[in-house]
């Protein structure tokens, strides 16, 4: 069994495009740690880290089981030179990857960091594809010598990993397609992309032409998806030929998802574990002669390792015994999204839009300098980096770069002021010129001194229609105060800081 499984070089192409897009992924997650980590959870940060933890361990009667229970480096010490540092040895190891090289202790280092931040993320990092990295890049530790970096080293990749995979994927699709069956109505009566590209959390610059497709075309789209999503994974581990097919189903399902939406580094990540589905005859034909050659070379001089064997076989019973209560998830009628079910998040649940907006709500944040507030006041607008604000600007392209208080006051638009307290935090900043703060925004309409007053309206969007001649992107109605103004006396706002242990 051992020679049968051990003896094929048909993944070594599989294994080097796996690990370059992981490490390109990688690099963008850290990337957004390098930039936007310290105003988002440090000292002074809208939900400062060292405060959850502070609050988590007091559960605990050492740090070994606070560490136990949510494994973080943080524990040890944490600062804001330490979370900038770390997030900059994240880049650096993910630009190795991504260059060529990786083994064993790279690989498993940079989980560990990402992990570290993950777990001190809190809402932040509450999506699910941080998760779906972590597993990802789990399995991907077992996939390399436990050594040898090169992107073409001797032992050849195994293929109990590449089915690990395999079954990452299946359980990512069917999980996306059974919740968006069970979750909301119009997946079933196929209407769903009727609204989606409009209310999705980040438009791009291609959103508004999809948005105005004809019908038909939405409802093969939705048939696309239930078709990439429910009937697709069960040929991913069929011979050849299907399985192949799965994977070329799988990949352009994403690349149609990456032109028509911000989705983070969500469709890229989910390309991953497609990639399994192809093997080194099919990969040959798309990548370029040097590399192919390389990987012939490799193949010709393998030398198959028993250790690797014996330990992917271990891995892949592992994945097994945690994938139990994962299936039973996907079976349940009540089924989970985007879950974990164990603290390592080596096997998790996955799903995305199992509920589709048929309006979009936007929160506009803007201020006043005026010492009291009249029917004559002028409010001046702040302007998110990547949300919609001024129907004028343009929509960004920013995926896979992630700007999580963008993503954030997409739900908060949904909900109530009391269930998102970081906002509230964001509000005081701005009421100071905060710099951290205002480093996740595009623009501060208050650059001598901070505003007198801040309010934060609801408005109704839409995409302006095709034939439009006023230039704007969207149309906008106001709907009510979703926050009152406030400022940096207000009573309500003072205690609230003071409470929450946060910087007054």
């Amino acid at each position: 069994m051992w020679s049968r499984v051990t003896s094929t070089s048909d993944y070594w192409l599989t294994r080097f495009v796996v690990l370059r897009l992981l490490g390109f992924i990688y690099l963008f997650a850290f990337l957004t740690l390098v930039y936007q980590g310290i105003p988002l959870i440090g000292e002074n940060g809208l939900l400062p880290a060292e405060n959850f933890l502070e609050f988590y361990g007091s559960r605990f009667d050492s740090r070994f089981d606070a560490f136990v229970s949510l494994p973080t480096l943080f524990w040890f010490h944490i600062s804001d030179g330490l979370i900038l540092a770390l997030a900059w040895v994240g880049v650096v190891l993910s630009s190795v990857i991504i260059i060529g090289f990786a083994n064993v202790p790279l690989l498993f280092l940079i989980w560990a960091l990402y992990m570290s931040f993950d777990h001190i993320g809190q809402i932040w990092y509450g999506y699910g594809w941080e998760a779906q990295l972590l597993e990802t890049s789990f399995i991907a530790i077992f996939m390399v010598p436990t050594l040898d970096p090169r992107p073409f080293p001797r032992t050849p990749p195994p293929v109990l990993i590449i089915w690990l995979l395999r079954w990452l994927a299946f359980r990512i699709y069917l999980g996306a397609g059974l919740i968006k069956i069970r979750g909301d109505e119009c997946w079933r009566e196929l209407t769903c992309l009727f609204y989606h590209y409009e209310t999705q959390p980040i438009p791009n610059p291609l959103s508004p032409l999809f948005h105005f497709s004809s019908k038909a075309f939405h409802v093969l789209g939705v048939l696309w998806n239930h078709v990439s999503e429910l009937v697709a994974p069960f040929f991913a581990f069929w011979p050849r030929r299907a399985r192949l097919s799965a994977g070329v189903l799988f990949v352009f399902f994403q690349l149609f998802l990456i032109l028509s939406g911000n989705l983070s580094f969500l469709n890229w990540l989910t390309i991953v574990p497609a990639l399994a589905c192809f093997d080194d005859g099919f990969l040959k034909r798309f990548l370029p002669r040097f590399i192919t050659k390389r990987a012939e070379v490799a193949a010709r001089n393998a030398r198959p390792s028993r250790v690797q064997f014996v330990v992917s076989l271990v891995v892949v019973l592992a994945v097994g015994w945690l994938s139990i209560p994962v299936v039973q998830n996907l079976l349940s009628s009540r089924q989970l999204m985007n879950s974990s079910f164990n603290q390592l998040h080596i096997v998790n649940t996955y799903g995305a839009f199992g509920s589709v907006g048929k309006q979009r709500l936007e929160l506009i944040v803007a201020g006043t300098s005026d010492e009291q507030i009249t029917a004559e006041t002028q409010w001046k607008e702040y302007q998110f980096k990547a949300k919609p604000g001024d129907p004028y600007r343009r929509l960004p392209i920013v995926a896979p770069y992630h700007y999580r208080v963008d993503w954030q006051i997409w739900f908060a638009a949904m909900s109530k002021p009391e269930y998102h307290p970081w906002l509230i935090h964001l509000i005081w900043q701005f009421l100071h010129n905060d710099p951290g703060a205002l480093s996740l925004i595009a623009h501060n309409p208050f650059p001598d001194e901070p505003p007198r007053f801040i309010r934060v309206d609801r408005y109704q969007y839409s995409f302006v229609p095709p034939g439009d001649t006023s230039g704007a992107v969207w149309n906008r109605t106001y709907l009510g105060q979703w926050l009152p103004p406030l400022s940096q006396d207000t009573p309500e706002l003072v205690e609230f800081i003071r409470a929450n242990n946060w910087k007054p």
